[in-house]
């Protein structure tokens, strides 16, 4: 176990009090992390010696970045492929339809993923929540996309979106409906 040394300061007296000796011996701070021309011709020879092949070698600027690259040049993404097949299939598809279509036609195919069938989903479902009658898909039943306005996209009867919930609409015969006795106790 190692022992702790107590350092010792030495004191001066002056005509106004004491004090430190150790300020009077203070060494000039040097800042680190500052280069010097000194220091940095100290280093080059550093360099020089251990490795004689780079020596003398100036550091590289760094490179500029790239610009960006403009929305129609390069690849397609993925959802914009899916679009792209539902207008030459004409008919509503399933996810891993597109997927396998996008590929076969040259479109789009997958970076190595195991689920881009999945990941496209979402991004439909995403794109439809986000941009509303807007978006380009419209689902036509469960799992199976068109391109909105295309006569796939009218969705059937039974699937058709209902009002908000809590909503009552009244039969169009006339008659008080399921709801009206709950709609009256209603508080």
């Amino acid at each position: 176990m190692a022992t702790k040394t107590k350092k010792t300061t030495t004191k001066e007296t002056t005509t106004k009090g004491t004090k430190s000796a150790t300020l009077a011996a203070k060494k000039p701070r040097i800042n680190r992390w500052k280069i010097t021309p000194e220091i940095e011709a100290a280093a080059t020879a550093a360099v020089d010696a251990a490795d004689p092949a780079t020596a003398s070698v100036t550091p590289t600027k760094p490179k500029p970045k790239k610009a960006p690259a403009e929305k129609g040049a390069g690849k397609m993404s993925a959802i914009d492929a899916a679009a792209a097949v539902l207008k030459v299939a004409g008919t509503a598809m399933n996810a891993k339809e597109l997927i396998e279509a996008m590929s076969a036609q040259g479109f789009w195919s997958s970076p190595g993923g195991k689920t881009p069938h999945a990941t496209l989903y979402s991004a439909i479902l995403r794109e439809i929540n986000l941009k509303g009658p807007e978006a380009r898909f419209q689902k036509t039943e469960r799992g199976k996309f068109a391109l909105a306005g295309t006569a796939a996209a009218t969705l059937p009867k039974a699937s058709q979106p209902k009002g908000k919930k809590g909503s009552v609409t009244p039969p169009a015969d006339g008659s008080p409906g399921p709801n009206s006795v709950a709609e009256l106790f209603r508080i």
